[in-house]
């Protein structure tokens, strides 16, 4: 049978975790920075030239073998400034060396264990990072010097943990104070189709605390903002700063289910951009859904995905009847799945929105019916508030030019071979639309070793 919509089931992002440990005393640091704030982080230490003249790459060989020079490639660091740069495993070796260095002293660097222990928690640091985004991506500083610390502290590490947590600590307070300072801070710029612009962090502040709105106190716009502020750079696609806002609301599905709904909203926002051009909110979507309605039809018949039947209907009728609240009743799984499956699209750009969507299956329903108008209405009145919900060859093909409503078919065969040829010629066409569940009827075959004289008795 066909499947029917997908259920609106929650999407839990991975927990980020974070070691806290307290100390009962505190280690010893010099006052210069290390490079841990210009690449991936360390402590200082008094001999910094020793290590890295007597141990030329040595801790970091190991963790280029976890994966092909190509494969790291793939990722990038995002520095606390929001530029990005490569990532590298080397310096990562780096820092847990720094970090041993701050309790065991110089001597440490010449030990066979601390260069075996540095080897073998670097790439236990590269292997979780890589496996947390196994496709590549970006990682942001922090992110880095947190499996660090798990690193440690799961190591058995347990002094040299406190000693790197602690002057984490330290760094975060100093660039707190040096922040608070400063008169002003430089904004993000972001691109916007070739048009470099400042960030407009209000205007994004607005958009998530309006998918916010209406959900209870469970829910936070703050918690997202700051996420998806600390995941930019400077000259980050616009498409990209929503994009962070919908990954950033989704992490945070785990700790209240309200939060499908926010991410659902935020990408509801950005298929509004896609389709419609232009940034449009939820309280004007009722007039632009009248507006866009008979444009996308129209549109879709020209790309010949829709058939020209639906341009016979009263548009204006059906685009007055869409009702835009009921986008809000999406969860974030469930809109997820019609954007990458079912929303029709034109050269990879999506054209159909959520609403129109639904009439558009109730129109082709409604294709042979007398009042078909008002039959389109009342269709669309039982798939939009998810009363009912048509199965996966429904919601693909109805009204468009192809229109096959099922994928599950029973069919027969005669008993001869003009028949058998002619039955699997016919399934190979059905399926070729909507599906391959069929059932073959062989009632009307001889049976197995039966004779064709004993047939024509």
């Amino acid at each position: 049978m066909g499947a029917a919509m997908p259920s609106q089931t929650s999407f839990f992002g991975a927990p980020r975790h974070r070691a806290k440990h307290r100390v009962s005393r505190p280690a010893r640091f010099k006052n210069a920075d290390s490079p841990h704030d210009k690449g991936l982080g360390a402590l200082p230490m008094q001999t910094t030239e020793n290590v890295t003249s007597q141990q030329p790459g040595a801790a970091a060989h190991g963790a280029r073998t976890l994966a092909p020079q190509a494969t790291l490639a793939d990722y990038k660091v995002i520095r606390r400034n929001g530029s990005v740069v490569s990532f590298e495993p080397s310096k990562i070796a780096i820092a847990v060396t720094k970090a041993f260095l701050a309790v065991n002293g110089g001597q440490g660097a010449a030990s066979a264990r601390v260069r075996e222990r540095v080897e073998t928690l670097t790439q236990a640091v590269v292997r979780a990072l890589v496996r947390s985004r196994p496709n590549g991506g970006t990682f942001h500083i922090e992110d880095i010097q947190d499996q660090v610390e798990l690193a440690l502290m799961r190591a058995g590490e347990h002094n040299v943990a406190r000693a790197y947590v602690l002057y984490r600590e330290k760094r975060a307070a100093q660039r707190a104070h040096e922040v608070a300072q400063q008169p002003a801070q430089v904004g993000l710029n972001v691109n916007d189709n070739g048009i470099v612009r400042p960030l407009d962090l209000a205007a994004l502040h607005n958009v998530i605390t309006a998918a916010c709105d209406g959900l209870g106190d469970a829910v936070s716009a703050e918690p997202i903002v700051a996420e998806t502020v600390k995941n930019l750079y400077d000259g980050v696609p616009l498409s990209q700063v929503y994009d962070s806002a919908i990954l950033a609301a989704r992490t945070m599905i785990e700790k209240d289910p309200a939060y499908s709904q926010v991410t659902a909203r935020l990408l509801l926002h950005t298929i509004r951009r896609e389709i419609l051009g232009e940034e449009v909110l939820q309280p004007d979507m009722g007039t632009r859904y009248a507006e866009y309605f008979p444009q996308f039809l129209k549109r879709g018949v020209e790309a010949e995905l829709l058939d020209e039947k639906l341009l016979q209907f009263d548009l204006k009728k059906l685009g007055d009847a869409l009702d835009a609240s009921r986008d809000l009743q999406f969860g974030y799984l469930g809109l997820q799945t019609l954007y990458d499956r079912y929303f029709l699209h034109v050269h990879g750009q999506r054209i159909e929105m959520p609403q129109a969507f639904f009439m558009r299956v109730a129109m082709g329903l409604a294709l042979s019916e007398i009042d078909r108008d008002a039959r389109a209405i009342e269709f669309y009145n039982v798939l939009s508030s998810f009363d009912f919900m048509s199965s996966t060859p429904t919601l693909f093909n109805s009204g468009t030019r192809r229109s096959q409503l099922s994928s599950c078919y029973l069919t027969s065969v005669a008993d001869d071979l003009d028949g058998i040829y002619e039955a699997l010629k016919e399934n190979a066409l059905l399926s070729k639309f909507a599906g391959d569940a069929r059932q073959v009827a062989r009632r009307q075959l001889r049976a197995a070793r039966a004779g064709i004289e004993q047939r024509r008795r």
